[in-house]
Formats: structure tokens, C-alpha cells, sequence
């Protein structure tokens, strides 16, 4: 019988698991398959996102749409991390977990992160703009690239008959990179195991009960966002369910297992378009959202924040109430546009926060201990959330296939003949 792709990635996680608890001095080692996996992934994006983006704008034509999609796209964007931090913010407050925490910590083992701050505003626009796009490829700048491609997709609409050799070749650029990607993916199961076998190996199974109360927090309210939030969009906008979790499922799990969005993004790509949204809208929002649409990272902040205000409380017996706290959730949903651009970005913001609040920075140091868990909740709701914008966008403008949907993803697709080995949503 052969076994999906989803599952043979959960049982390199439940495997990797396994190993990193009983061979932790194996395990240990297997941080190689794991970077082999994520280097191969990487080198995936750059060009599936130019090829991508310039192929759905540029093949349209239509450059006031462009203009809408991109208004609609921030618009939804804020919405949904305007929620997150609502959600975040009720649920922490309900729950307390920070209630009679003694804060401890080295501040020393929070490292650059100290020295390191958010973007602000401008220095974002600014960030936005590559000097060279060679450079940001190198580096991976997902937003430089986004950015730099639509200006190309813009001029290549312009260049009329000059124009149709790229736009043709970066047709072609685009299937091959999805059959990359097919290739690469082959390769999951064992990355994903090896970065859960490293995890446990070096956290320990103690680590699932240091910190317990904050850990089952945020997975708790993720739970009551991605159940209430999405599903109230889901039903608004008639996405059909089922067919739209069997597309997620395998991003969503990549994204969990290794907790790095830029692992599941190849896949999300594919998986979006199969599932019957336009290219363009794809190659646009995905990685867009990569920056301005971190729903679980921004939940992830909102929690963290307010459970170390509660642990200072019962250390210093300094209230820090809710209208305080409301302004810094204010603070949080504009310092949080830029926290792709920083390394260990949420730490970077939250500390920022947690300075400007008078806040200790052992709370952040005490955070590191169980932030191995709390990153693989927050990036795969990231993850879900991205690839549900993609939806609600197609939606918008009405492009959605949803016929192609249901024959990919429902119930016609599971009676159907099995997809090839190659394909890259097999």
C-alpha cells in the first residue's frame, strides 16, 4: 500500500520523537538531515516566488488589479492579526499562567537578541526596497523579493511584445521549480524527523512539562483562534472545509515538525494552486503574509508579554493592568510588521516590548526554555493562516475555482485515481 506523503512526514515526527528521547547522543547528530533539508527548501523560494509573482501579474495585464488585490491583501492581513492579539489577550488574561511565577533567568543567555530591536515604521518601507536583488535572493529576503518582483511583473506588462519571452520563460521557471519541489519533498519525512529527534534530543521530554501552564496557554488559545477565527472566515466566505484541510494538512504539519514557515512554503504554493486559486494571487499573498500576516507569531507575543506582566505582579507586586496592557497590544501589532526582517524575531519584539514597559527581560529568559515548543504551534498557524488568506483574496476577487477544489481536495478527488509520485500535492 503506498502511504501519502502526510503520513510518512507524522511518522518521521512521531519517529524523530522517539529517537531524540531514548538515543539523544544519536540524536543529536541528526541536526545535519535536518539543515540539508531546510538548506534545499531555501534555495526553493527565491525563484519560485519570482517566476510565480511575475507570471500572475504580468499574464493578467489588468494592472489595476494588481493595486486592488494588494489593497485587499493588507486590509485582510491587519484584520487578522488585530484578532490574534484579541484572542491572545482574552485568553491569557482568563488563565493566568504567569500567577505565582517567580521569574528567573539569565538575561545573559537571551544573547544579540538584547542588543537587537523591531523595525520601526519607516525603517520597514525602507527594508522593503532591495539595493540589489541578487543580494536579497542570497539572503532570502522574502519581502525584497516580493517587492522587486512586482515592480519587474509591472514592467514586463508594460513591455508589450518585448515582454512575452520572460513572461514565457518564467512560465517554464515555475513548473520546474514546483517540480523541485516535488523532489525535495520526497526528503520530508526524514528532515522533519531529524529536526524533532534534535529538538528532544537537546530539550529533553522535561521540556513538554517545564513551563506547563504557559506551553498548554498558547496552544489553547491558537486552538480557540484557528476553531473560531478561521472557521467564522471559512463559513463567511463558503470556503469548502474539508477539501481546504486536506490541502493545508501536509504545509501545516512541515511547518509544526521543523518550525520554519519557509520550509512548508514550496508546498503551500502547490497545494493553493491545486486547490483552484489563481497563481498570481498566490505568488502575491504567500509571501506577503510572511511579514505582515504572522497570526501566530502575534498571538505567540500577546501571551508572552502578558504572562510575564502577571509573573512580575507576583514577584514584585507592580499591577500591570489591562489598559496598559491594551496599549501595548497596540504597540505589538505595528512593531510586529517588521519581525521577519530580525533574527529570532518574536524574542526580538517581545523583549523590545517588555523594555518599553518597564517589564523584566528575565521573563524572556525564562521563555527560552520551552520557546522550542511554543515556535512550532506559532509558525504553523502562521502557516495556516497564510495559505488561508491566499483563499479569501481568490474569493474576493472572484477567481476562486472551487469546482478544481473539490475535484483535488473533496470527496470526488478521494474516489479517484491516485496522483502520480511526482506530482507535488501526491
Amino acid at each position: 500500500m503506498r502511504i501519502s506523503l502526510t503520513a510518512q512526514i507524522l511518522i518521521g515526527l512521531v519517529a524523530g520523537c522517539l529517537l531524540g528521547w531514548l538515543k539523544p547522543d544519536w540524536a543529536g547528530h541528526l541536526d545535519v538531515v535536518r539543515d540539508i533539508f531546510l538548506h534545499l527548501i531555501k534555495c526553493l523560494i527565491a525563484p519560485l516566488i519570482f517566476g510565480s509573482i511575475v507570471q500572475g501579474i504580468a499574464g493578467t495585464g489588468d494592472l489595476k488589479k494588481v493595486g486592488r488585490i494588494g489593497a485587499k491583501t493588507l486590509l485582510y492581513f491587519e484584520l487578522a492579526t488585530t484578532a490574534a492579539l484579541a484572542v491572545g489577550l482574552t485568553v491569557v488574561n482568563l488563565l493566568k499562567p504567569g500567577h505565582g511565577v517567580v521569574l528567573a533567568g539569565n538575561v545573559a543567555s537571551l544573547g544579540a537578541a538584547v542588543e537587537s530591536k523591531p523595525l520601526t515604521v519607516a525603517e520597514t518601507i525602507l527594508h522593503s526596497f532591495p539595493t540589489g536583488v541578487i543580494d536579497a535572493m542570497a539572503r532570502g529576503d522574502v519581502l525584497q523579493i516580493v517587492v522587486f518582483s512586482v515592480l519587474f511583473a509591472l514592467a514586463v506588462a508594460h513591455a508589450s511584445e518585448a515582454g512575452k519571452p520572460i513572461l514565457i520563460w518564467c512560465g517554464s521557471l515555475t513548473e520546474v521549480m514546483f517540480k523541485f519541489a516535488g523532489i525535495v519533498m520526497k526528503f520530508a519525512p526524514y528532515g522533519v524527523g531529524a529536526a524533532m529527534a534534535v529538538t528532544v534530543s537537546q530539550q529533553g521530554l522535561g521540556v513538554l512539562l517545564s513551563l506547563g501552564k504557559l506551553v498548554f496557554t498558547l496552544y489553547f488559545a491558537l486552538a480557540i483562534f484557528v476553531v473560531f477565527v478561521f472557521g467564522a472566515i471559512i463559513w463567511i466566505t463558503r470556503i469548502p472545509l474539508k477539501p481546504f484541510v486536506r490541502a493545508v494538512r501536509e504545509p501545516f504539519t512541515i511547518a509544526f515538525a521543523t518550525a520554519n514557515s519557509e520550509a512548508a512554503l514550496p508546498k503551500a504554493f502547490a497545494l493553493m494552486e491545486r486547490f483552484g486559486v489563481p497563481p498570481g494571487i498566490v505568488g502575491f499573498v504567500l509571501p506577503a503574509g510572511y511579514t505582515f500576516n504572522l497570526d501566530g507569531s502575534t498571538l505567540h507575543l500577546a501571551v508572552a508579554s502578558v504572562f510575564i506582566a502577571q509573573a512580575a505582579e507576583s514577584t514584585t507586586g507592580v499591577h500591570f493592568g489591562i489598559g496598559q496592557q491594551i496599549v501595548m497590544m497596540l504597540t505589538l501589532m505595528l512593531t510586529s510588521k517588521g519581525v521577519a526582517a530580525v533574527p529570532r524575531a518574536s524574542l526580538v519584539v517581545l523583549i523590545a516590548a517588555l523594555h518599553s514597559f518597564g517589564l523584566p527581560l528575565e521573563g524572556a529568559a525564562m521563555i527560552l526554555g520551552v520557546d522550542a515548543l511554543l515556535d512550532m504551534a506559532r509558525t504553523s498557524v502562521n502557516v495556516l493562516g497564510n495559505c488561508l488568506a491566499s483563499v479569501v483574496i481568490a474569493k474576493w476577487e472572484g477567481e476562486f475555482d472551487q469546482a478544481k477544489a473539490l475535484v483535488e481536495f473533496g470527496d470526488v478527488r478521494a474516489k479517484g485515481p491516485p496522483l502520480p509520485a511526482d506530482d507535488p500535492a501526491a
